[in-house]
């Protein structure tokens, strides 16, 4: 999972089925006949013939110059965005997150579609300026698709809510190299507060409605939002969060010889200023707020189904994150046969090892017995983080033999800050920059070992950092002959279907040389494939968080921390959990595909620059581009 889109955690838009397929290399037929017969959910374009032309050539150069110039319009909208990309304009600033913001950035968007469509011939392009065409219309469909259920959102919550993300933006992303680095830095304090105001009212609007978040959200984000106006400027023991942070970065400007101790002193003072006079009343504002909620609350959690509007919301939900038209039903089947087919691996493996007993009993063995965890100390959260490094430092040695396209951004390993850490927590991937100057970073929740089996670090590595997410986010940003839109484009089943593919493309490159981690990593398969079931359980079917923790201990050996932090999770982000199982589905079909069409001519290394080669798209457009890669190689 990534740590990406500050609007949501989740993904894409409306897109298209997934076309008539065979049986893959991994995956059982029953589930490949039901994606198999879907239909589109999007307005597909027709794909037109496009030659190379000197006037297809200067009709491509004509509008990417235009995608930039109003990709360039359109990061005004978000300051945020632009810190993400490592770019210092508007440094002072944080987003307006109103209503009345959200409303203009979609007409905007709606301008900007209906100007291209007048300006430009989609016929007479390159077939890749066509994919720009396309997904310059896909991301203006997934917004407005957002927009739409404003009032459905779960604004605040524990994973994801505004109260930790942005200031976690403000500590880890905003740069201070120059003096006025740190003017913006300061200024950005009370940028941070106000936002927070904004969300906050926004969250009381969907309250009133009748759309709040579990009891359990509540209480957490009163802990998380207590942990950032804990320590001084604010009172109790050592530095808060962000008080720590600015002295830091003040001290770096002391050390360069960018200030002198006077100029700090005057810095110190105005951080401290700002973080008393604006922070704090924003944070006392916001933890009032959730302890009034409490009692209002569902005590016995379930989903968005029993909201209003809540079965329309979820059903756009899955469209987003899957981009198919299934429905929730069938995403629930799909699950249930995925699980069952995945326990038969897991039974080979339990029979490797010679474990006596059931797979329930294995289960339980592999959740419980010491030997596969590192001890809750300062010492064994370090053995994690060098252990994951390990094995990422193995895969990069791999990877020349798979993958042409390479990251120039290293990737790194990191404990979750403590203000933001939840035990149990989903790790998940934050990106480098694009001039690769603050590299990717694998971050883990370390705060209970009980909840992060020895067996499952392997494969998380792999998902989170290499071959996974760090490469395709990293390549995606490092792209230079693309739009600048397409460099940070976000589609939930394609990242994550990605991630999820390569846990399986790691047994193939030579990982996993440990039965136990080879466990660890069908029990992450199989997790995905729960995740179907259970999403869909809760949200459609109106199954409790007890119901759906009882389903997922049945079926997996996941730690018992791991399976209630992600059960709640999924409560908390409806639908974006089912982009995985069905993302890593189309990206086996597609290989499956090549390799049948091109035989002796497939290329392991080629295919998988096909994939990453061009940023992230949608499932229905990766599908064209993966097919026209089969024609071309078949024509050389």
């Amino acid at each position: 999972m990534t740590d990406f889109d500050l609007g949501r955690a989740a993904g894409c838009a409306m897109c298209s089925g997934f076309g008539v397929r065979k049986k893959t290399l991994f995956y059982i037929a029953t589930a490949s006949l039901l994606l198999g017969s879907l239909q589109s959910v999007s307005t597909r374009a027709e794909i037109s013939p496009t030659t190379t032309t000197q006037a297809a050539d200067a009709e491509t150069a004509r509008l990417n110059s235009w995608f930039n110039l109003k990709y360039e319009e359109e990061m005004a909208f978000s300051p945020i965005a632009r810190g993400y990309q490592g770019d210092k304009a508007d440094y002072d600033k944080i987003d307006d997150f109103s209503d009345e913001a959200l409303e203009r950035k979609i007409e905007w968007q709606r301008r900007s579609v209906d100007e291209m469509k007048a300006k430009f011939d989609r016929a007479k392009l390159t077939q890749d300026a066509q994919l720009s065409y396309d997904l310059w219309i896909y991301r203006y469909e997934d917004a407005a698709g957002w927009a739409k259920f404003r009032r459905n959102d779960y604004v605040f919550n524990q994973m994801f809510g505004p109260h930790t993300r942005i200031p976690q933006f403000l500590m880890q992303v905003h740069k201070v190299e120059e003096p006025a680095d740190m003017d913006a830095y300061i200024t950005r304090i009370g940028g941070v507060a106000a936002a927070q105001l904004q969300q906050l009212d926004t969250a009381k609007t969907n309250a009133a409605g009748g759309v709040r978040v579990p009891r359990f959200a509540y209480e957490a984000m009163i802990g998380q939002a207590r942990a950032l106006i804990t320590g001084a400027p604010f009172g109790g023991e050592g530095d808060s969060p962000v008080w720590g942070d600015a002295q830091a970065k003040i001290n770096q400007l002391v050390k360069a010889g960018k200030i002198n101790p006077s100029q700090a002193d005057a810095y110190r003072a105005a951080a401290r200023k700002a973080l008393l006079e604006k922070w704090l009343p924003a944070y006392q504002a916001l933890i009032a707020w959730f302890e009034t909620e409490v009692p209002k609350a569902d005590a016995v959690a379930t989903g968005v189904g029993k909201d209003p509007g809540g079965k329309a919301y979820y059903d756009m939900l899955l469209v987003s994150a899957t981009n198919t038209d299934l429905t929730a039903d069938q995403i629930h089947q799909i699950g249930l046969d995925e699980v069952a087919r995945i326990k038969t691996e897991m039974e080979a493996i339990k029979q490797q090892v010679g474990f006596k007993g059931s797979l329930q009993d294995f289960f339980k063995y592999v959740r419980d017995d010491e030997r596969f965890y590192y001890p809750n100390t300062d010492a064994g959260r370090q053995q994690y983080i060098d252990t994951a490094t390990a094995h990422i430092a193995f895969m990069k040695k791999q990877l020349p033999k798979y993958f042409g396209i390479l990251p120039k951004a290293d990737v790194i390993v990191k404990r979750v800050e403590s203000y933001r850490e939840v035990a149990g927590g989903a790790q998940h991937y934050y990106m480098s920059t694009p001039d690769g100057s603050r590299p990717g970073v694998f971050y883990a929740h370390l705060l209970d070992m009980k909840s992060m089996p020895i067996p499952q670090l392997e494969v998380i590595a792999y998902h989170e950092a290499l071959p996974g997410h760090h490469m395709n986010f990293a390549i995606a940003q490092e792209l230079d002959d693309v739009p600048n839109f397409r460099k940070f484009l976000y589609v939930n089943a394609y990242q994550e279907g990605w991630g999820l593919y390569t846990e399986k493309l790691g047994k193939e490159m030579g990982a996993y040389k440990d039965p136990y981690s080879d466990f660890g990593r069908l029990t992450t398969e199989i997790w995905r494939a729960i995740r179907l079931v259970v999403d869909t359980g809760l949200h459609s079917k109106g199954w409790t968080e007890e119901q759906a923790v009882k389903y997922f201990t049945e079926n997996s050996a996941a730690a018992e921390g791991q399976i209630r932090s992600e059960v709640r999770r999924y409560i908390v982000m409806p639908g974006q959990a089912t982009g995985y199982k069905i993302g890593m589905i189309k990206m086996l079909e597609l290989r499956k595909k090549a390799e049948d069409q091109l035989g002796s001519k497939f290329d392991i290394k080629g295919f998988h620059d096909t994939i990453l080669g061009r940023g992230q798209m949608p499932l229905y457009l990766l599908e064209r581009r993966v097919d026209q890669w089969i024609a071309s190689q078949k024509a050389a």
